[in-house]
Formats: C-alpha cells, structure tokens, sequence
C-alpha cells in the first residue's frame, strides 16, 4: 500500500477505528495527493475530523444521488408487428391504455403489462389519437380517407366515420367545449366535432399547414402552423382566431406543448433544430434551445419540469425548465434511429416513441420487416 500515512490515534473506541479506516481508504485510492488526511491527536481533534468528514460524505453522495435520478435511459424496446409506417401514438392514463398509430390501424397495449390487448381496422393514413373518456369514445384521424373513425374504448371497434377537410393529421380533445378538434394538413384547416354527438359544428381556415396543437383548459386552442413558422391561438367555441404569433428564430414547428403554471408554449422546430419557448399569453420568445435533428414531437413532464423532444436523428434532448424565464438543455440520451414522435405516462412515469428500421426506395420510405418497435425511456 502507498504511504507514508500520517494518522495517529490516541483511544481505540468505536469512532477513532471508523475515522481511521475512511481515512486510510481515501489515501490508498488517492496516493498522488500533496496532502494526507491528519487526524488531531486528541478525541475532540478526532470527532470534530470525523463530523467534516461526514459531512462532505453527504454532500457529495446527494449530489450524486440527484445527478443519477436526473437521467433518463431507455428501458426497452416493444416490438410490434406490421412493417408500416407510422405516426402519433398516445399513452392515455385514464384508459390505462397506449395507443400506437401504424399503417392502416391503432394498435392498442396495456400500459401496465405493456402487451397488445387489441387493434382498431379501417384507419387508412392513420395518424393520431385522441380519447374522450367520458363518452366511452376514442377518435382517430384517416389522412387518406378525409376522415376521423369513431371507435368504442371498451370493445375497441370502430362504431362512426366523420368526414372532415382534407388530410386531417394532429387530432386534440378539448374537455372544456368538449369537442374534437382535427388538423387538417391539405385542408389548411381546423375541424371542430361535438364528441357527444359527432356532428360536425365548424370548420376554421387557419393561414397554413397545422401541425400539433394544445389547450389551455379554459377555452384557448394554440396550434403549430408548420409552413409559416408561426402558432395560431383560436377560441374553442366560437371558433375564431384571436392571435397568430412567429416562432422566429425557429422554423417548421411540429411538436407543442404547454405548461399551464407558467404560462410557455414549447415548440419543437425541426428545420431549425429548436425548441422555442414562447409566452402563451402575448407570444413573445422567451427561449430557443438547440435540440436534435428529424423531431417530429415533444412532452412537457411537471414532476421533473422537463421538456423532451424526439428526434428521429436517433436521440432525444432533454430541456430543463428552472423557472419561467430559465431553461437549458441537460440530457442528449441516445435512442433509436427514426424515433420521432413521442408520448408520455404520468401514471407509470415513462416516454414512448415509435421506431422502425426505414430506408428509401424510389423516394419513398421502407420499413424493414420485423423492425417496429415502441421505445420506452424512464429513470
């Protein structure tokens, strides 16, 4: 063992045999350093040596301890069959139930077992998701068909056909007016459904191509516009568009999110490769922080106040919120190649992204057979 050591121990109690040993351990696995720890040749040099000692011990094993319960890893990967593509999927904690978009269905898996308990037919050009609980309804947005299929929550068939502008492509339940709201990508459009009824009660022209959309719970809808690099807030009854806000220094936002406490939109800007943070009540930039390439979502998780961006680059970023007005990029955690888009469990604490093995063809994308999978990210 390296040395010398200079510890000299006056009364072998119970105290002095511990201080010796830490010590001796520290200077056996740090023998380079200048200095030795020296113990005070007196039992009060001894315990006032021992009570530093503990002291940095617990200093420095919390801050270990919070580093590691900052980080996220994946878990696993669920693989699903099907060798289409694929593009929103929602974990719904009211319905215990994960919803995955894929091809011309919705696969469905308990999020507690995370096995597939069922899949909804008939969704050609499926894209996303939406529930509305206490109706017992699920809606799901058909791209190719024009159209959103009504499905039952508990036998999981589909029971109404909605037609709606062209290519509807996000979809969002509101329970304040209690509509369905879907965004309608050729359509440059917003179409607005009664979820009791199904009836179709407006349909609003926004100036571009809608993307992701969210609510603040009392009647605003914000909704990305991915073509104009701006976001559209409208009134959720009477349909009328109050503000339409740039996003600027980001550009062709996809994903959005907001925080209710705060007040902050996050927008996930996938040519510019930024999440823009922006002032939900007078859309002013708070932040841009950079992100990923190919993100086509984002979460906004209020236990930790992260923000999480799928990137289909093959990583997701991971934004600290540290207060309305600071934020800064903690985590880059590699995933999978074409995890893009993403959803998150309050209820089990975990992220899930669609993945594929994909490569192109003739300028189209292929899905390599077998290679769907659900990633799943946690701490």
């Amino acid at each position: 063992m390296p040395g010398p050591y200079k510890v000299i121990i006056m009364k072998m109690d119970q105290t002095t045999i511990f201080t010796t040993y830490f010590i001796t351990f520290v200077n056996y696995h740090f023998p380079n350093s200048p200095d030795k720890f020296i113990i005070n040749p007196t039992i009060p040099g001894i315990m006032k040596t021992l009570k530093f000692l503990l002291i940095i011990t617990a200093f420095f094993s919390l801050q270990f301890a919070q580093a590691q319960k900052s980080e996220y890893v994946v878990l696993k990967n669920i693989p699903l069959e099907g060798d289409m593509g694929w593009d929103y999927l929602l974990a719904d904690d009211a319905t215990q139930r994960l919803y995955v978009s894929h091809g011309t269905m919705v696969q469905v898996l308990d999020l507690k077992t995370e096995k597939l308990v069922g899949t909804i037919p008939g969704t050609i050009g499926v894209h996303g998701i939406a529930i509305a609980k206490e109706f017992g309804k699920g809606f799901i947005t058909a791209g190719r068909l024009d159209s959103v299929v009504v499905f039952d929550l508990l036998t999981l068939q589909p029971t109404a056909k909605i037609k709606t502008d062209k290519n509807p492509d996000a979809i969002l339940y509101d329970p304040f007016s209690k509509r369905i709201f879907t965004f309608n990508g050729r359509g440059s459009s917003v179409t607005a459904i009664d979820a009791k009824t199904n009836e179709v009660v407006g349909t609003l022209a926004v100036s571009g191509k809608p993307e992701a959309a969210v609510s603040d719970g009392k009647g605003k809808i914000f909704v990305n516009i991915e073509d104009k690099s701006t976001i559209t807030k409208f009134d959720a009854k009477t349909l009328k568009i109050e503000a339409e806000w740039p996003l600027d220094p980001g550009k062709e936002p996809s994903g959005l999110q907001i925080d209710l406490k705060t007040n902050r939109l996050f927008s996930a800007c996938g040519e510019s490769k930024t999440i823009v943070v922006m002032d939900a009540v007078n859309g002013k930039i708070i932040a841009s922080l950079p992100m990923g390439d190919g993100c086509d979502g984002l979460v906004f998780i209020k236990d930790d106040q992260n923000i999480l961006a799928s990137c289909g680059e093959g990583v997701l970023t991971v934004v600290h919120q540290k207060n309305a007005k600071e934020y800064s990029v903690i985590q880059t955690l590699p995933t999978r190649r074409s995890a893009r888009t993403i959803t998150y469990s309050e209820a089990e604490k975990k992220v899930y992204m669609s993945s594929a093995d994909v490569t192109m063809e003739n300028n189209r994308r292929k899905v390599a057979p077998g290679s769907f999978q659900v990633v799943v990210v946690g701490k």
